[in-house]
């Protein structure tokens, strides 16, 4: 009878000792995920004290709406929400429902099949990703009504373009001839210099803010 009970004690303590290492595993796996959802959303940056995640990074990126690796694309990103604040204190007219609808399409589209995937891993939802998509076209509404969609330029600028881009004025291979390029030319050489002007008023942008880049080890956003 003692050996039946040693028997019977030795398998319920083989039995508790294999539930509490599948306790540990369960742990130890908890855990694990813990800390990997901790470096995910690691503060890469704050601008003007709003913190800008890893996750918001890869997340922009997924979306479209920057590019590149992480440094360039943390760049977009601050960028981007110092034109938000721009936005918010001269709004443009709100976009219509349907204009949204168009954007939150091309947005999901350039996502493609990724896109469960990439929700999953940076926490973003439906609503995030429209509010994505209505954010983008209130900075394009805006940088239109402060910087105009038509920028004019001089005769020599349209010349030197064409010059200096000739690799975008080929057919079958050869140059066209400046007078048959030149439309295409002026509305280019209009563009380059639009976005020239934007991007030195970003720049501008950057130096009267409060932005502190933070090292690789950081806490996680709470």
């Amino acid at each position: 009878m003692r050996q039946s009970l040693k028997r019977a004690t030795e398998a319920q303590r083989h039995r508790g000792n294999k539930w509490f290492g599948a306790l540990c595993l369960c742990v130890s796996v908890a855990s694990s995920g813990a800390l990997a959802q901790q470096l995910l959303d690691r503060v890469l940056a704050r601008v003007e004290g709003t913190a800008v995640t890893l996750s918001d990074v890869r997340a922009a990126v997924g979306l479209g709406v920057a590019s590149g690796g992480e440094e360039m694309a943390l760049q977009q990103v601050i960028d981007r929400q110092l034109l938000l604040m721009e936005v918010e204190r001269f709004p443009p007219r709100e976009p219509a429902p349907a204009a949204i609808d168009a954007e939150e399409a091309a947005i999901k589209a350039r996502a493609g099949a990724s896109l469960p995937s990439l929700m999953q891993a940076t926490g973003l939802d439906e609503r995030r990703i429209r509010e994505t998509a209505r954010e983008t076209l209130r900075i394009r509404a805006y940088l239109d009504q402060r910087f105009g969609t038509d920028v004019q330029v001089s005769d020599d600028e349209v010349d030197r373009y064409y010059r200096t881009h000739q690799d975008e004025f080929l057919r079958d291979g050869l140059l066209i001839p400046f007078a048959d390029a030149e439309p295409l030319a002026r509305q280019r050489a209009s563009a380059e210099r639009r976005q020239a002007t934007i991007d030195q008023w970003i720049a501008d942008l950057r130096t009267r803010a409060e932005i502190t880049r933070l090292p690789a080890l950081q806490t996680p956003a709470r």
